[in-house]
């Protein structure tokens, strides 16, 4: 009972992190009346976090591995909390976008260590599981934004969004402090090496060894291209969608994503292994892809484009500490797979926007079926990797 409290509660951590994009993109029309003038530059509330990601992903893994997973989510909850209250003061929009950067630092240590604590502290039943939740906590934590922000937004503003915000995260940081076990020591893994020195050299090397490892870049550089056509679809399938179910297509099709991640991918995840799993996930999203062209207008082809991101998600968490033993390895491949999943939002839309714009809907499937069809791709190749090692190693 104990052990799905925790692991709940590290899922709730997920949620405020989440909440951290959340807070500005799902109401970002509240944040234009904020800064009326802000005109173009309101986009970097949002991508400014992202951009950390891009940067300091794996940076954040290493330095997870040294400090220890539990006393780095306990701080990162409570500087984002921090933040959150120096933002509640709406300062110009020169000084919140400072904020909003440093920002990212908190993010991106609580989706680092939450899941890889996540796996330390599950057994291998229960871990696919556990793992499976953790993979729809932005997904909830949008469609909960999507309900109660207008009221929040109707009875205190965007204070009131970032109050409950900060409230939110000093309550985990407190339950997390009281319930999680004390840090241990880990072990040098394949890659993380935490009683080495952290400096510029070592850094770039453990970059340039954690991306050539068929163990710790697999779930990260595959998620790179689920990642790269979400935020993109999200955006721009509903001008392809009737216009008549348009607006609620838009409301369920991502409650869909979540239901099927824990419901069909829980059980998939069962019978399989996560990482065929995965490649499933991405293969059926290109062909429904395919589908949306050859039965255009039908209500429910979109539903299984939402169903096969469930996949997508449920595989591509659980593998994580499928492939990796090691905790110090899972904390590294947790920030490549941060990492990825921020250079994905950051430059799908952009991608897609252009090749819808020269080539209409045709550009959108192109789009997906290309990059839907890498990120299986890199799964196959990525496994045939590892078991070349291991049979080397034999």
């Amino acid at each position: 009972m104990i052990t799905w409290l925790r692991v709940v509660l590290l899922f709730c951590a997920g949620m405020g992190a989440a909440a951290q994009f959340g807070k500005v993109s799902v109401l970002f029309h509240a944040w234009e009346g904020v800064y009326p003038q802000g005109g173009a530059a309101l986009g970097f509330l949002v991508s400014l976090v992202s951009l950390m990601g891009v940067l300091l992903g794996l940076l954040v893994g290493m330095v997870v591995t040294r400090v220890g997973f539990r006393r780095t989510l306990i701080w990162a909850l409570v500087a984002g909390a921090v933040i959150s209250g120096l933002e509640m003061l709406l300062p110009p929009l020169p000084v919140m976008l400072v904020l909003r950067a440093l920002e990212g630092l908190p993010h991106l240590a609580i989706v680092v260590a939450a899941p890889t604590l996540l796996a330390e502290i599950t057994d291998d039943r229960s871990r696919p599981m556990a793992m499976t939740l953790w993979g729809t906590y932005f997904g909830v934590t949008f469609a909960i934004y999507a309900a109660v922000g207008p009221w929040m937004l109707g009875v205190g503003g965007v204070q009131l969004v970032l109050a409950t915000h900060g409230g939110f995260l000093l309550v985990m940081a407190a339950l997390l402090w009281a319930l999680l076990p004390d840090d241990r020591a880990v072990p040098d893994g394949e890659v993380a090496h935490p009683g080495e020195r952290l400096g510029l050299r070592m850094i770039l090397d453990r970059h340039a060894t954690a991306y050539s490892s068929p163990f710790i870049a697999a779930s990260g550089v595959a998620w790179l291209f689920y990642a790269i056509n979400f935020v993109a679809l999200m955006t721009v399938l509903p001008t392809f969608l009737p216009e008549a179910t348009r607006e609620m297509q838009m409301t369920l099709l991502p409650l869909v994503g979540i239901v099927s991640a824990l419901t069909l991918g829980a059980l998939a995840l069962k019978l399989f292994r996560a990482v065929p799993v995965a490649i499933a996930g991405y293969i059926m999203a290109a062909a429904s892809v395919v589908l949306l062209v050859l039965a255009p207008g039908v209500v429910w082809v979109p539903a299984v484009l939402f169903i096969a991101m469930g996949f997508m998600q449920s595989g591509g968490f659980a593998s994580v500490p499928q492939i990796n033993a090691d905790p110090a390895d899972r904390a590294l491949a947790n920030g490549v797979l941060a990492q990825m999943g921020n250079v994905g939002n950051l430059s799908g839309t952009p991608i897609l926007l252009a090749m819808t714009g020269a080539f209409d809907f045709a550009g959108l499937v192109v789009f997906s079926v290309l990059f839907y069809g890498l990120g299986a791709l890199v799964h196959i190749l990525a496994a045939r990797m590892r078991a070349g090692r291991v049979l080397g190693a034999a």
